[in-house]
């Protein structure tokens, strides 16, 4: 019997939402109802006051009003909404929770956020990511890039090893790249930060093993975009796509030494994405030559599938 179900992923850059139809007696991916990503900085600020913004939790609860009225309109049956780092980070994730209770339990009665450990956050994303991937070119290391944190799984069919990293594109931008465009100490400083955090990530997870990196969420996806020269963004055309590392390089490069005006005017970006992608460019970079010397990976692939299906497929019994 087919199951109307819905995920939402807030993270500390955007708000996500999937409605799927899931068929438990058929293998195979879900059928996407309605996929849809804002973007509403709900982690503006988190990293330096540790609390979330009165403004920011304004513009999470319009886009989850707006959400929970999809969830009407398709006759969901069950949902489940999880937030990521930032949510992990503050000390008034209780303003963020009533909200949440009163808009969700609005149309799905005892519907509430969660906050998720980086563990499951990784977890939930390998499961979304590799559903369509052939085997045969496992294993994986799959990276979800967000706003607040990496999250780096190894894995097969399953996520065997995994880390979370605290280096997502918002918290790099704030912490480090001020200027704009970002002058070349910044620059340097952000790399440091990340090749430290890198350092302890990959004696965790053993990347040497990996046959194939997947990459995930919206600063992946747009420089796929951009690797392509794509004039509008095409979301079929992205998911599964591949990206040569030398090309992949050469687009972080220029995206990092922009202003954020130029980034804006790049055909295929997001006009919420453009002050922090930067961020999350060196963030792929410094992983980008990591992965070539330790595993010799020289390709990405770049999926649309990601913790939204994970989650979608956590509640489909």
């Amino acid at each position: 019997m087919v199951s109307r179900l819905a995920a939402i992923d807030c993270g500390t850059n955007s708000i996500r939402l999937l409605i799927a139809d899931v068929d438990p007696s058929v293998d195979g991916p879900l059928r996407d109802v309605h996929r849809e990503t804002r973007i509403v900085r709900l982690g503006q600020g988190v990293d330096a006051t540790g609390r979330f913004a009165p403004d920011a939790i304004e513009r999470t609860r319009a886009a989850l009003s707006d959400y929970a009225a999809l969830l009407g309109e398709h006759g969901v049956e069950r949902v489940r909404m999880v937030a990521t780092s930032a949510a992990r980070d503050v000390t008034n994730r209780d303003v963020f929770f009533a909200m949440t209770a009163s808009v969700l339990g609005a149309v799905v009665p005892g519907a509430v956020a969660e906050v998720i450990s980086g563990d499951e956050e990784a977890s939930l994303s390998f499961r979304g990511a590799v559903g369509e991937l052939d085997s045969a070119a496992g294993p994986f290391v799959v990276v979800d890039l967000g706003g607040g944190s990496t999250e780096i799984v190894v894995g097969a069919e399953h996520a065997l090893a995994s880390y979370s990293a605290d280096i997502g594109c918002v918290r790099l931008t704030e912490r480090c790249l001020h200027s704009d465009p970002p002058t070349p100490a910044e620059v340097e400083a952000a790399r440091e930060v990340v090749r430290r955090r890198l350092d302890v990530a990959l004696r965790v997870v053993p990347v040497e093993e990996a046959r194939t990196w997947v990459g995930l969420a919206g600063t992946m996806t747009t420089l796929s975009a951009l690797a392509h020269h794509m004039a509008t963004y095409d979301a079929a055309a992205i998911h599964l796509s591949r990206v040569a590392v030398d090309d992949l390089l050469e687009v972080c490069s220029r995206l990092v030494g922009m202003s954020r005006d130029r980034r804006a005017a790049l055909a295929p970006m997001h006009p919420g994405r453009a002050d922090v992608i930067g961020g999350g460019a060196i963030v792929v970079e410094e992983l980008a030559r990591s992965l070539r010397a330790r595993a010799g990976i020289d390709e990405l692939v770049v999926s649309e599938h990601d913790i939204l299906d994970g989650i979608v497929l956590s509640i489909a019994g």
